[in-house]
């Protein structure tokens, strides 16, 4: 199959946004391009040695993705050109140059496994099912998976700090409602901690098949979990399907704009004393989705940062 990708030009401070906007329009896999030197520990992941950056940085960024050529791409593109354009009197976008070009599966589909390595969060270890490890005793949870086209490989900083908080929230025979479930990491790592059931709703059908998947490399039962194809906060259906007061706890990782408008879903859907764990949100954007959440009722427990990103903890 032929893919249509893209390359837009935009700024490092933005890149981050970027990405988050395409994930929330199911389009994954996305390529950055700056000249951001990297970190010692980023060094220490590369599979190959990179020498020095030899031009400074110049603020430049380029953010490169792919579309099915069948696919309706011109309306992706137009949600995301309109996305952008509502952020631009509060952060600089560049240019937002856009170049496309035609690529085929085996450009990229398999390409970036080069780059997923076995990585630990704490005491849990997270593997590729195409990359053995000796290492399992040292660790209580070991993780086998795979993130197809679907997001969430748990090495990104929001669904790493997610997986820290629901290490700390998720009790016995919790049920747990994953909005945006994409690989299923989330839920998948509720379960191993002790929930009971996981209900995921997301807008990419690509999710349904990630998701099962992932849960069957790590023997997860599939009556343990399930997966909706929708949007909760527009469709009454799949809100009426997904039932009310019936979580004990709620996870969202998405970007902070569909987070506030998602707080009167998570405030209906949320068992009395329940944990609602969201991230997704850039820094600058924590004190709108605390506000949104005051504002539903409910009381925040604690805030978490790792690097350019926000982590809230909230209950009713």
């Amino acid at each position: 199959m032929k893919w249509k990708k893209y390359r837009l030009e935009t700024t490092t401070v933005a890149e981050d946004l970027v990405s988050a906007i395409l994930a929330e329009l199911g389009v994954e896999g996305v390529e950055i391009e700056d000249k951001i030197p990297l970190s010692e520990e980023e060094m220490a992941e590369m599979f190959i040695n990179i020498g020095p950056t030899i031009e400074p940085d110049d603020g430049k960024a380029y953010v490169s993705f792919y579309l099915d050529s069948e696919a309706d791409s011109v309306a992706i593109l137009d949600v995301l050109m309109a996305e952008l354009k509502s952020f631009e009197e509060v952060m600089d976008l560049g240019s937002l140059k856009l170049e496309e070009s035609l690529t085929q599966d085996e450009d990229w589909i398999n390409n970036w496994k080069v780059y997923f390595h076995s990585f630990a969060i704490d005491d849990v270890l997270i593997t590729p099912s195409w990359e053995k490890t000796n290492d399992h005793k040292n660790y209580r949870h070991v993780i086998e998976i795979d993130p197809g086209t679907a997001f969430g490989t748990g090495k990104h900083e929001t669904t790493n700090l997610c997986i820290r908080a629901l290490k700390d929230y998720v009790k016995p025979g919790m049920q747990m409602l994953d909005i945006g479930i994409g690989s299923g990491i989330l839920g998948l790592m509720a379960l191993k901690f002790g929930a009971t059931k996981v209900i995921g709703t997301d807008l990419d059908e690509q999710a349904l098949y990630v998701t099962k998947e992932n849960m069957e490399k790590n023997h997860i039962p599939i009556e343990d979990y399930e997966v909706l194809i929708g949007n909760l906060i527009d469709d009454e259906q799949l809100l009426k399907y997904v039932g009310t007061k019936e979580y004990q706890i709620i996870t969202a990782n998405i970007i902070a704009e569909v987070l506030v408008e998602m707080m009167p879903r998570v405030k209906e859907l949320l068992a009395p004393g329940g944990i609602y764990i969201t991230s997704g949100i850039l820094n600058e954007k924590e004190e709108l989705v605390s506000t949104a959440i005051r504002a539903n009722g409910m009381k925040i427990l604690e805030v978490n940062h790792q690097g350019e990103w926000t982590l809230i903890v909230a209950t009713n």
